[in-house]
């Protein structure tokens, strides 16, 4: 195929993204993204289900990787220009960015709850069995796609590679912080990428990725926006009703497709093989949000109540609600779902598909991958020992809400468990 000299996408975050044919590493990117693996990047949402809830979370896998391609090569171009032994891993690092979310399947996150995948499996199974891309991979470099999964693996033998594409200060956070709260419209997301770039360093003694002192400011702003990204938006409590819905969905479905008692096509069939059936890739890729929004549209005529009542609720948007009980016990929270569940029993509803603990922990600041290393006057120093706001992040937090649906809201408000606890706290 004949490309022309240069190819521009237009990102609504970034502007401009353009790709030179004339440069080895990037004529590489622009096939790589036009290959169909990626492609299918397209018909994948960033977020989820988030969209329920945030009416703007329509962006797809597809410009999320291709931001993240675009921040890393402005990380590493700049870095390679004081240090140009870096060079020789550019392919590695642009590569490794481009391609980090290929393995997502349906409904991303969400998806992987739905069927116990795990995107970087499927990541790394693409690079070895993909025959386009593997061809690419090896016509560029016959060991990129080795290294490639060194990188994902966080075993490539210089850290910064695999540090900027994945660790506690890389590419992938950096974009889809700065996406996100653009399309859900959370304007504490906002980070200063311009700032954060200038204070990337890299240490030659330990090869790794290191901060600038006069850049910790700009650091501890970024795992603020972190903090309050995955506190406000990612678990938001319409966020995780409308995910356990749709997980309960798929649930029932796959109950049923096991007695024939619905049908699916060969695809979404075997996605939902109640056996220990391995999925080809071909089977994997060709399944994105459309293929299985699609079923869900054919399910919501189902004979079956339960599992066309789900169905409806979420192409309708008749979202179940959550209820924060974190400030419960746990053996607390377990009388109040015991209670949702009598409620529902009570009322002719099967308990089990509507109602249920949703559990959201969040790590806090950690040092995964070395952490962030600010390079002071004394040497190298972990940000978390000499920041007391870094400090503040470190505890993690668990937060749990039960799901129920609207019609025993108010009866579920009124249990005496509730009302002993929010008297109490008064």
């Amino acid at each position: 195929m004949q490309y022309p000299p240069s190819r521009t996408y237009h990102d609504p975050l970034h502007g401009s993204i353009t790709l030179t044919t004339q440069d080895p590493v990037e004529s590489l990117l622009i096939q790589l993204v036009d290959t169909p693996a990626f492609q299918r990047l397209r018909r994948i949402r960033q977020l989820g289900t988030a969209s329920l809830t945030f009416h703007g979370a329509e962006g797809s896998r597809f410009t999320h990787s291709l931001g993240v391609m675009h921040v890393a090569r402005l990380a590493f171009d700049r870095l390679m220009i004081t240090y140009p032994q870096l060079q020789p891993y550019r392919a590695l690092v642009l590569c490794g960015a481009l391609l980090h979310d290929i393995g997502h399947g349906p409904f991303s996150h969400t998806g992987e709850d739905i069927f116990h995948s795990h995107h970087e499996t499927w990541t790394r199974t693409i690079l070895r069995e993909s025959p386009q891309i593997r061809q690419l991979l090896d016509q560029f470099d016959p060991a990129l796609a080795s290294g490639l999964e060194q990188v994902y693996l966080k075993t490539f033998e210089v850290p910064l590679v695999s540090q900027l594409v994945s660790s506690q200060l890389d590419c992938d956070r950096l974009d889809y912080l700065l996406r996100d709260s653009y399309f859900t419209g959370a304007s504490y997301g906002k980070l200063d990428l311009d700032r954060i770039l200038m204070a990337l360093d890299y240490d030659p003694h330990t090869q790794q990725l290191v901060v600038a002192q006069k850049g910790q400011a700009a650091i501890e702003h970024y795992l603020v926006v972190r903090y309050f990204m995955y506190a406000q938006i990612y678990n938001h409590p319409k966020n995780l009703a409308s995910a356990w819905g749709i997980v309960q969905a798929f649930r029932r479905a796959r109950e049923l497709l096991a007695q024939d008692k619905i049908i699916a096509d060969p695809i979404v069939s075997n996605w939902l093989s109640p056996t220990e059936l391995e999925l080809s890739l071909q089977d994997y890729l060709a399944a994105d949000d459309t293929v299985f929004t699609y079923h869900l549209q054919q399910w919501q005529h189902s004979d079956d109540p339960i599992l066309s009542d789900l169905c409806h609720r979420y192409l309708d948007r008749d979202l179940l609600k959550a209820m924060d009980i974190s400030d419960l016990s746990q053996v607390q929270q377990q009388e109040i779902l015991a209670y949702s569940q009598d409620l529902l029993q009570d009322r002719g509803i099967e308990p089990g598909y509507y109602t249920g603990l949703q559990v959201a922990l969040t790590r806090g600041y950690t040092l995964y991958q070395r952490g962030i290393n600010l390079l002071t006057s004394q040497g190298l120093r972990e940000i978390s020992d000499i920041s007391v706001l870094v400090q503040a992040l470190v505890r993690p937090f668990r937060r749990t809400w039960i799901i129920y649906p609207v019609s025993i809201e108010k009866a579920l408000t009124l249990a005496p468990l509730l009302q002993d606890h929010w008297v109490g706290k008064d």
